[in-house]
């Protein structure tokens, strides 16, 4: 973990009446409530996660 880039991200905007994809994307970070705060790797995939969910997360550089 010492040389791999993370991301801290919030879910700050409820899931309910979401698109299942966009459900199924914040469910694919780890992120299981309003206000959760979890650390993910920075790869592509992740990167593509955020940025489909990017209206319902805050990111920030860890």
């Amino acid at each position: 973990m010492s040389d791999k880039k993370m991301i801290n991200v919030t879910l700050v905007r409820s899931m309910n009446g979401r698109l299942k994809s966009h459900q199924s994307c914040v469910r694919g970070l780890g992120l299981k409530r309003m206000h959760q705060t979890v650390s993910v790797e920075d790869t592509p995939s992740t990167r593509g996660m955020l940025n489909k969910v990017s209206y319902m997360v805050n990111v920030e550089e860890a």
